[in-house]
């Protein structure tokens, strides 16, 4: 199915049905094949408004480049590309190149929620097999057809996102050795448990009973991403949960988080959510049109969060190359 989209030629569809009372949970909302070049082509996902979407994009030849929170990859033929919007990310044609792609756009509570659960697996560059990438291009043509449907549109846009589930999640086997997966398994459960105090990679590392160099290495290849990182989305996470409780102050949510100072909580939370935090109380990052939850927990952090004990102000430890 690859080669007959890439046969197919260049083509953009833009997916838009009449409102319905029932609505659904997973829905398409854009899906292309295009050739794309420099410097034209560039995405900025704070930049593209507040209703929450999420974008699966295929490298089919050519380079691109992706910018995801403060980590760059380059992404070339046979890389896959996962992303949300609003988040602070942007991905655009290096000079001189031109990026060979097709994509899919999607919404909808669940389909968010599962993309939030890949993007915390595997991070937000990951290979599939060739079976899922011919899977994937199918739908892409099928969401092109001019007598799609409503509901063939939802269908599709589950298909798409369960076949790169089961390729990255319910197929794949532990990245680490088994003692290295419970040593980071161990790590993770201690950052949740304690994002208030101090986390510090070193100390970090000590935890797993790992080197540092070693640590990093493996924490980054279970989470696609640095653990400093990983902490500071787990505090923005927990800020998010907080600030829609209401139940704290902005300043008390951000000594809760792990900041000591409320004004650089606020700095790191809109770089995030591309949202102040007393506007995204007010107002919510998902407030939506669309009749979706102002916010959705992944599942398995559906514990808390109701109001920790008053804390004093705690040193904030951020990621290495923070400005």
């Amino acid at each position: 199915m690859l080669n007959s989209l890439v046969e197919r030629g260049p083509f953009r569809t833009t997916i838009s049905f009449p409102r319905r009372r029932e609505g659904f949970h997973v829905m398409a909302t854009s899906a292309g094949h295009e050739v794309a070049e420099s410097p034209i082509y560039d995405w900025d996902g704070r930049k593209r408004g507040s209703t929450p979407f999420s974008i699966l994009q295929y490298t089919i030849g050519g380079t691109g480049q992706l910018r995801y929170e403060r980590r760059t990859w380059r992404l070339e033929g046979g890389d896959a590309m996962l992303i949300t919007v609003p988040h602070d990310h942007r991905y655009w044609v290096p000079p001189g190149h031109s990026w060979s792609l097709f994509w899919i756009a999607m919404s909808g509570k669940e389909v968010l929620r599962l993309h939030r659960t890949i993007l915390k697996s595997v991070g937000p560059v990951f290979k599939l097999r060739p079976e899922t990438v011919d899977e994937l291009a199918g739908i892409c043509l099928s969401l092109n057809s001019p007598s799609l449907s409503a509901a063939r549109a939802s269908s599709d846009a589950y298909r798409a996102t369960m076949a790169i589930y089961d390729d990255l999640i319910n197929r794949s086997e532990s990245p680490l050795d088994e003692p290295d997966h419970q040593a980071i398994s161990r790590v993770v459960a201690y950052i949740r448990s304690n994002l208030h105090e101090p986390l510090g990679v070193d100390m970090l590392a000590a935890t797993a009973g790992l080197s540092r160099a070693h640590f990093s290495r493996s924490f980054a290849r279970t989470y696609g991403l640095p653990p400093s990182e990983f902490v500071q989305r787990e505090r923005m996470e927990r800020a998010a949960r907080l600030l829609i409780n209401g139940e704290l102050s902005i300043k008390a949510v951000s000594t809760v988080c792990g900041f000591d100072d409320p004004n650089y909580f606020a700095k790191v939370f809109r770089r995030s959510y591309a949202i102040s935090p007393s506007a995204f109380r007010t107002n919510g990052m998902y407030s939506a049109q669309t009749g979706e939850q102002r916010w959705e927990q992944p599942r398995e952090q559906a514990r808390e969060e109701r109001p920790m004990p008053d804390l004093s102000p705690l040193r904030s430890v951020e990621p290495e190359d923070r400005a």
